[in-house]
């Protein structure tokens, strides 16, 4: 099952690659489509306080399911 998240700061593909990696070093496996233009991740195989702790880590804002 997937999940959408509300991620701020991110405005660029190295952006979405910082956390893309982030959330994959957490949680091995994981899918992750980032959205820059809706400032959304959507992530298959990782809980909700994986993802906040990948996005934190990256030095992003976690806001939440969207």
């Amino acid at each position: 099952m997937s999940a959408t998240y509300r991620v701020t700061g991110m405005s660029c593909g190295g952006c979405s690659k910082s956390v893309t990696s982030a959330i994959q070093e957490i949680t091995p496996g994981a899918k992750v489509e980032v959205n820059l233009e809706a400032k959304a991740v959507t992530v298959e195989g990782a809980d909700e306080a994986q993802v906040r702790q990948a996005v934190d880590a990256a030095g992003f804002g976690f806001e939440g399911r969207v």
